[in-house]
């Protein structure tokens, strides 16, 4: 999902690509404000298993009004 304004982004790399250890970084990475994105996987040859894992994150940075003046 697109910012609204001014926003940062996060990659998060792992190789243990489980459903538990997937599940406790999405939460982890939420509990810090991160929004999730989405998950891009790399591929062994020769096996159906994810060998790696990437989590996309961003998080909307809103502009302090004191730091304008």
């Amino acid at each position: 999902m697109p910012c609204s304004s001014k926003c940062v982004y996060r990659v998060v790399e792992t190789s243990s690509v489980t459903d538990d250890s997937l599940t406790r970084m999405l939460n982890a990475e939420a509990a810090e404000g991160w929004i999730f994105d989405g998950f891009h996987f790399a591929m062994r040859e020769g096996s159906h298993r994810p060998a790696m894992a990437f989590a996309l994150f961003h998080k909307e940075v809103r502009e302090d009004p004191e730091q304008q003046r």
